[in-house]
């Protein structure tokens, strides 16, 4: 294999299908605020991501995974290639794609970035870390930040000019944020001298862009303790004047950078402010005591993005494994198992195997619907504020919602998919000759970063379902249920569609029976089962629109022959629909059964009782 070789591949018919066909995403184009956007130009980026993707992004892959980043001089290399990809990508415009025209963005819909998004990180999720907490950064300043801060910082940020970091874990503390110990202390002329040391800081440093701007939680003097006493500064790798020009390095270094199981490309850093005293920022938006809430801006969006990550991974991994499956003669055909000298035929015939290639097709077609649901939820919410307030609520309130899910289920799936892609290569997976092994590897820190995925359970079922009185949870199960009215007698989908409003009713009770541990005092019942809930509600949302979807392709097959190519991408669409809700959402009934059991056996068992070690 070369050193440098494109392996990722993406089906844009299926993206196609997605905003055009599922989700109605003409609906919106050429229409404030997207009225610079027609359906040619969305097809067109698609093409361009995915060859941009291909030519650029997807040869630097195995690179960055072999090369890794290095440590010299207290300076992070990146590996051969990164820098010049930066720029490229800049250059192009891609980061500015859905941003604000007045710092150069195109204002284009979110779920078109959404899109983008997947095909880059698919094609190298280890480098597109950089740009992506970038523009996260600079988007929380752009939205909290002071007039000043956002010229000074974001401009140059967006431009790709400036990267971004988002510094909140600390070595005692891991995911316990209100334990921080990094000081602010006030300075005369209004900035903060900043000390203190963060962990696992992805991008800490890079020599992709002229400066890093680190977003810094940390407690001024005398606040009050926990995340309430917390604010959030703005803390560059080189100072900065009003003007922008760089000036003396702000003491700020790279300890050391972490070795991983995966994204070997992207530099993990543990960072050390103030080490010489010396180290100085500046509150966002002037603000004090602020921080998590300002934070809260930039985590949601990086929560969606790991989803995004864990879609991208899956995709890739699907694809790969359909690919080598197609290509692998390996036995005969199950109608000549006893003949000996029956031809060898392609792994895909062998059943098992279409079990796990459909599986994953399930999967991953049915997050990729989840994460472009919420996206348009997102962008409904954009087009109809200050026109229709109690509409534009309603998507708001979904994609609250669906935050936790989306992060949560498709960073758990996506190395579910790889180890079902792995085990579709048999040995040559293990290998890494083939890309499936980085995969999984790449995708394992999903479901740990950005909140662990038992944060987004705890969230889930202890904030977002009884958010607004519990409306936005009732409006998710309304629409539903008015699925289900439509379609439960649908000749082709109607036995899957049953299952669908049996695993509602599952989740639905399950709901309520969180509610009575709340009330009846039993609180160590809810994390004990809230991740079990979790994956059933996701299950639940990804059964309805893959079956959403199977109806609509339904009904566009029926004008097709079976000559036309189509008609098999339809068909596809449905089988991979009906798989999942006569595989998967059984599963949420019997779970749900589980779970209202009410089994205490992991917090019953002695410690001393887990092993005589």
């Amino acid at each position: 294999m070369s050193q440098a070789q494109n392996r990722y591949k993406a089906d844009l018919r299926e993206l196609q299908f997605l905003v055009f066909e599922q989700f109605g995403l003409r609906d919106l184009l050429s229409k404030e605020p997207f009225a610079a956007w027609g359906e040619d130009e969305v097809r067109m980026v698609l093409d361009e991501t995915y060859k941009f993707a291909t030519e650029v992004l997807g040869p630097l892959n195995s690179v960055g995974d072999r090369e890794k980043c290095k440590l010299i001089d207290g300076k992070v290399k990146t590996p051969t290639g990164f820098p010049d990809a930066w720029k490229k990508l800049y250059e192009a415009g891609w980061r500015q794609l859905s941003g604000s025209e007045e710092f150069g963005g195109q204002g284009a819909p979110r779920t078109l970035q959404v899109l983008v998004e997947e095909m880059f990180s698919g094609a190298n999720v280890a480098f597109m870390m950089y740009p992506g907490l970038s523009l996260g950064a600079a988007e929380l300043i752009d939205h909290c930040g002071t007039d000043e801060q956002r010229k000074q910082f974001a401009a140059r940020m967006y431009a790709g000019k400036w990267g971004g970091t988002m510094c909140l874990t600390e070595p005692h503390a891991g995911s316990d944020v209100g334990a921080a110990r990094t000081t602010a202390k006030a300075l005369p002329d209004g900035t903060y001298k900043i000390q203190g040391t963060k962990i696992f800081i992805s991008g800490g440093d890079h020599d992709c862009a002229d400066n890093i701007v680190h977003l810094v939680l940390a407690r001024i003097d005398g606040a009050e303790a926990g995340t309430k006493g917390l604010s959030l500064f703005i803390v560059p790798k080189y100072r900065v004047d009003a003007n922008g020009n760089l000036g003396a390095p702000n003491d700020v270094k790279v300890a050391s950078i972490e070795h991983k199981m995966g994204i070997n490309g992207s530099a993990t850093c543990v960072m050390q402010f103030g080490e010489e005293d010396k180290c100085v920022g500046v509150l966002v938006g002037g603000v004090p005591h602020q921080g998590m809430k300002q934070m809260f801006q930039m985590m949601n969006y990086a929560r969606i993005g790991v989803g995004i990550q864990g879609l991208a991974i899956a995709g890739a991994a699907y694809l790969s494994a359909l690919e080598y499956a197609k290509d692998r003669k390996q036995g005969s055909s199950i109608t000549a198992w006893k003949d000996p000298t029956a031809p060898r035929v392609a792994i895909i015939d062998h059943p098992d195997v279409r079990r796990m290639l459909l599986g994953m097709k399930a999967k991953v077609e049915g997050i990729r619907a989840l994460i472009v649901k919420l996206s348009m939820h997102q962008d409904r919410a954009t087009a109809l504020g200050g026109k229709n307030d109690e509409q534009a609520a309603y998507h708001q309130g979904q994609v609250e919602l669906l935050t936790p899910i989306v992060k949560a289920y498709a960073s758990d799936q996506s190395f579910r998919v790889c180890e079902d892609a792995i085990q579709v290569y048999g040995g040559a997976g293990y290998c890494n000759d083939y890309p499936v092994e980085q995969y999984l590897r790449d995708s394992k820190i999903f479901s740990i970063y950005e909140g662990t995925n038992h944060i987004q359970a705890l969230d889930l079922v202890g904030r977002k379902l009884g958010q607004a009185g519990g409306k936005h949870t009732q409006e998710f199960f309304a629409d539903i249920g008015k699925f289900v009215s439509a379609k439960q007698e649908d000749a082709v989908l109607g036995a899957s569609v049953k299952n669908l409003a049996k695993a509602q009713e599952a989740v639905g009770s399950a709901a309520f029976q969180f509610l009575g541990w709340f009330k009846g005092g039993e609180m160590a019942k809810v994390p004990l089962n809230a991740n079990r809930f979790l994956e059933m509600m996701s299950e639940l949302a990804v059964g309805w629109l893959l079956l959403e979807g199977a109806a609509i392709a339904a009904d566009a097959q029926s004008k097709l022959t079976k000559d036309q190519k189509d008609w098999f991408f339809y068909e596809g669409k449905k089988q991979a629909a009906i798989f999942y809700a006569q595989n998967v959402l059984p599963e949420v009934v019997a779970k749900a059964k589980m779970l209202g059991n009410g089994d205490k056996s992991a917090l019953e068992i002695p410690d001393e009782a887990f092993a005589t070690v």
